[in-house]
């Protein structure tokens, strides 16, 4: 019995519904269609001869399942554990809106003690130099009324620790694709050290209201007796997800890790962070760990494992009514195939070619791009008119990344069944 829920895959599935009723649960990740000739069958044929598409290579994980009823339309060595690439921030999403709820907040804080502003960083990755700005003002006016004209800067962002950098991230990553993990940073500034950046356009701000700042911004942990006198709260948690998901923003989904780790009790470290979401899936959702390796929340360590029937198992919560209210925001933040501005864009290549450009605004899917490793997880509405949630995932194909991307473009839309 299938209930409505928000959110839609495209203008093509409006009015859709997921099944309120989950408990039917295949047990086995390589189990083939249906009865003979339905339309999961059709769609286990064909994928059963489109995965050897040698532009995929040899070592292809994939799994599809049934989002109504959570039986197994089709699946390939699909718990074998391959590197997810950014697939694996789905998990970090999942983990994080769980433990915090999305409707939760990042507060940045300035405390005054001693002669010295402290900038505190509480974990936003959104965090703008318009919000900096304006902590500024609060900072200085409340300076001027005490009659203090001159300050020193100083940046509190001790509540992540060290290190700042995973196991299995490539030298050529930082600063560009991921920078060092710390709680403070404005306008997602790529450079090694976000928090003096940050202080630095603090500042900066502080110089445009009157305050004169002495010396150079340095690192220094607030005293508990300083005197707060500014603080800026993030957007929800909701958005940040979104915006995550949407551009595949690693620094969010890293920043996002740590938080989760904080929000269930243990250090905002890589391993706390792991800990969190192993946790969490394993003892709230009932999704089996197997073959998960996590030493990162973004997906960037070539050193991460996740098999593809985990991911769609994963995804697949976020199609259960019952988890509406919290995991909404991952099937909201999904790109949408054609979306532009988002992973799946025309800008990217993304379904534009004659086979899976059927599918343009009837596939929500996370994108997933190493050196080596490519992925594509999402759900779509089969012509049958039933939800359907897949994970095709590759490693170490030597085509070009581009032949690649279609490929797996090519079995998103065989799933939703316009490519037949």
């Amino acid at each position: 019995m299938a209930v409505p829920v928000a959110g839609t895959v495209g203008a093509a599935t409006a009015g859709s519904a997921f099944a309120a009723d989950k408990s039917t649960v295949a047990t086995t990740a390589d189990t083939t269609g249906t009865d003979s000739g339905t339309p999961d069958e059709k769609i286990a044929q064909n994928l059963d001869s489109r995965v050897d598409d040698k532009r995929l290579g040899t070592n292809l994980d994939g799994f599809v399942m049934d989002a109504e009823s959570d039986q197994v339309v089709w699946g390939h060595k699909s718990a074998t554990a391959l590197m997810p690439a950014s697939n694996a921030k789905l998990a970090t999403a999942t983990a994080a809106l769980t433990a915090m709820g999305p409707d939760h907040r990042f507060t940045t804080k300035v405390v005054y003690g001693d002669g010295t502003l402290t900038l505190v960083g509480g974990g936003d990755r959104l965090l703008t130099g318009e919000d900096v700005a304006e902590l500024a003002k609060t900072a200085a006016a409340g300076l001027k009324y005490a009659g203090v004209d001159s300050v020193k800067v100083r940046v509190d962002d001790s509540l992540f620790a060290e290190p700042s950098l995973a196991e299995g991230w490539d030298k050529s990553y930082f600063p560009g694709d991921i920078a060092p993990v710390r709680s403070l940073v404005v306008d997602g500034h790529a450079v090694m050290d976000t928090s003096v950046d940050a202080g630095k356009v603090f500042a900066a701000r502080l110089a445009d209201q009157g305050v004169t700042v002495d010396g150079k911004v340095e690192r220094k942990q607030s005293s508990p007796t300083d005197f707060p006198v500014a603080q800026h709260q993030s957007p929800t948690l909701s958005e940040t997800v979104h915006r995550m998901l949407k551009t595949s923003d690693s620094n969010i989904a890293e920043t996002l890790f740590r938080m989760t780790a904080l929000a269930t009790d243990r250090p905002a470290t890589f391993e706390g962070g792991a800990e969190s979401v192993r946790q969490i899936l394993s003892e709230r959702y009932g999704i089996p760990l197997d073959g998960l390796e996590l030493h990162d929340g973004s997906g960037l360590s070539r050193a991460d494992r996740i098999p593809a029937s985990m991911i769609a198992r994963i995804l697949d919560l976020s199609t259960d009514p019952r988890n509406a209210a919290t995991l909404g925001p991952v099937r909201d933040g999904l790109p949408v195939a054609g979306e532009a501005g988002s992973t799946l864009g025309p800008e990217f290549g993304r379904f534009d070619d004659a086979r899976s450009k059927c599918a343009v605004g009837n596939v929500s899917a996370k994108t997933g791009t190493l050196t080596g490793a490519m992925a594509l997880s999402g759900v779509t509405q089969g012509q049958d008119g039933r939800w359907k949630v897949f994970s095709f995932m590759e490693n170490d194909s030597k085509a070009d990344p581009a032949a690649i991307r279609d490929a797996l473009d090519g079995l998103a839309a065989t799933v939703n069944g316009c490519w037949s």
